[in-house]
Order: C-alpha cells, then structure tokens, then sequence
C-alpha cells in the first residue's frame, strides 16, 4: 500500500500536466501516438542517464561533483540541461518528421509536453524511491517545481519548433528551437543545485528560483496562448 502511494504520489503532477494541456487541444491527436510520445520521454531517459555519467566524469571525475558555484552551475547547463533537452528535441523530431497529424500550431506543444512528461514522470519515480524516508517532502517539492519545470521547457521546445515549422524557417528560430529550453533548464538548474556547495547562496538562490519558475510558466502560458490563437485564426481563414 505504500509503494502504491508513493507511485501515485510520483506520477500525478506529471499526469496532472499532461491533461491541461491536451485538453487545450481542440483538435485531439491520436491516441497511440500521444501514448508513443510518453514512451519516448521514458525511453530517452536511460541514454541521457549515461550522457550524463559520462559528461559528469568528464568534468568532475569518476564519482566526483561540483565543489564551487561554477561547477553547479557547468553541471547544470553540461551533465543536465544540454543532454536532457537535447534528446527530448530528438524524440520530438522522430514522432513528427512523417507525422500527417502535425497540421496545427499546437500540436508541437502537446507531442514535446508529452515527451517531457514521459522523462519527468519516470525521473519522478526514481527520485521520491531513492529517498523512501523522506519522500513525502521530495514529493511536495518535485510536484510545485521540478515536474512543471518539465512541463514549461516541453512548452517552449514545443512552440518554437511549431513556429519554424509552420511560420518562420529562418536559422535564429531553428535554433532557438533547443536553445530556449536548454537555457530555461540551465538556469533552473543552476539555481536549484547552488545550495550544494554554499548553504548561504543556496537560500538565497531559492528564493529567486520561486520568482523566475513563477516568469517562466508566465512566459509559457503565453506561448500556449499564443499558439491556440494561431489555430484559431487559421481556422477562421480557411
């Protein structure tokens, strides 16, 4: 019973998200492809896992890890955010390169929102397990930051590859593409991992984490906005 508790407990917020946005979508995409965008995201997480172990070695040494601001902040941007975004961008390019139900501006953010959730739920998982003595906490904590951080940088992943896609192919919006969510992730990142070497830093960081989650999911909420307008409007064209 309690490890049935600590799943659901794991697995909500993540499902939770995942609702929001497919309900936004009035034009729902198919079902199994949804389910295989959520397998990708589970799927992707054990290569990014040993991207990391590698990159992590590389730069701190075997068994090693950040004793400075600086090394936080590289662990941050190299060991999570750059592999983990960029191989959600690479599921997100195989589930619609041949997709002929990519036809609407959203679509981009309900299929990268279904990766990211896939990867967050199953990191969820394995976090609120590896502390089974305090994972009533970890859950509250994971539940209000780290799993809508997934969500937010699905969001903006899934709106700038609709906007190259549909709108604006020029260079600057491809790559924006991985670059915003990498920034996003990093800069989360950084400040979430700041109170390992420096516990006076690290509250202080805290603080400005809560402000800059609250302007990122702003700054995505837009963008979600944004792109049903798109739709909408391009309906009514039609």
């Amino acid at each position: 019973m309690a490890d049935l508790t600590i799943l659901i407990a794991a697995l909500f917020p993540a499902i939770a998200l995942w609702v929001y946005v497919w309900q936004q979508d009035k034009k729902k995409e198919p079902t199994p492809l949804l389910v295989k965008a959520v397998l990708y995201g589970i799927g992707i997480a054990f290569p990014v896992s040993l991207l990391e172990f590698a990159v992590n070695s590389l730069l701190f040494g075997v068994n090693g890890g950040p004793t400075s601001l600086i090394g936080t902040t590289l662990e941050a941007f190299f060991v999570a955010a750059l592999p983990e975004e960029g191989f959600k961008l690479l599921a997100l390019w195989l589930i619609l390169r041949n997709n002929p139900y990519y036809d609407e501006h959203f679509d981009g953010i309900v299929y990268a929102v279904s990766i990211g959730i896939g990867f967050a739920a199953l990191e969820n998982v394995t976090y609120l397990y590896s502390n089974i003595e305090q994972w009533q906490s970890v859950a509250i904590s994971r539940a209000l930051l780290a799993v809508p951080g997934h969500y937010a940088f699905g969001v903006l992943m899934g709106y700038y590859y609709s906007l190259y896609h549909f709108v604006d192919r020029s260079p600057r919006v491809r790559i924006l593409i991985l670059l915003i969510p990498v920034l996003a992730h990093g800069v989360y990142d950084a400040l979430a991992l700041s109170g390992m070497v420096n516990p006076y830093v690290g509250s202080v960081c805290f603080i400005v984490l809560i402000f800059f989650c609250i302007r990122m999911h702003k700054f995505a909420h837009k963008k979600v906005i944004a792109q049903i307008q798109r739709d909408r409007d391009h309906s009514f064209t039609s």
